[in-house]
């Protein structure tokens, strides 16, 4: 897997100040996207076990709120395997820190059993994410007084009360 950026200071991708990865690789291709050059799996640089030492250690201050996972595509079978890693060894370290994921793929469609983007770690990768932003950008849905979302169509789920529940649950930010 590869990554464009990481982000050690984000305020723009989830409440709080956090710590954000931009994974490479997306097949969605959604029209105006603000981040197409990662669209290529080998979009910047090679993920590795340092890289992910990076990330554990940029959240290691008080002041983090948690970690921020987007792309490209989070979702793409080939970076999953990879990404839930991740999302592990965050859970482990700091439980008490969120983890938000975007993705362009539809959480009750795409990635539950026999949907498009599942895979044999997709429920594992999907425990540890506490605020899920789904579903594709799309350009005539563009709205940017939204929070944290680009086009009206997309989801912020809020993934913990949506399992407690079995019905997805919006996020309610903490602004209001």
């Amino acid at each position: 897997m590869y990554y464009g950026n990481i982000k050690k200071y984000d305020v723009a991708n989830g409440e709080g100040v956090r710590v954000t990865l931009f994974i490479s690789g997306c097949r969605i291709h959604c029209p105006g996207c603000f981040q197409a050059e990662t669209w290529d799996f080998r979009y910047g640089q090679e993920y590795t076990e340092e890289t992910q030492q990076e990330v554990l250690d940029a959240m290691d201050n008080e002041f983090i709120s948690g970690l921020t996972v987007l792309g490209g595509e989070p979702f793409e079978p080939e970076n999953q395997r990879v990404v839930v890693k991740l999302l592990k060894a965050a859970k482990e370290r700091y439980p008490d820190k969120n983890i938000w994921c975007w993705s362009g793929y539809l959480y009750d469609r795409d990635l539950q059993p026999g949907g498009r983007k599942y895979t044999e770690v997709t429920d594992e990768m999907l425990s540890y994410i506490d605020i899920l932003v789904d579903g594709p950008f799309v350009q005539a849905k563009k709205n940017l007084a939204l929070s944290f979302r680009g086009s009206a169509n997309q989801r912020v789920i809020d993934l913990k009360k949506t399992r407690e529940t079995g019905e997805i649950v919006l996020h309610i930010p903490m602004n209001g």
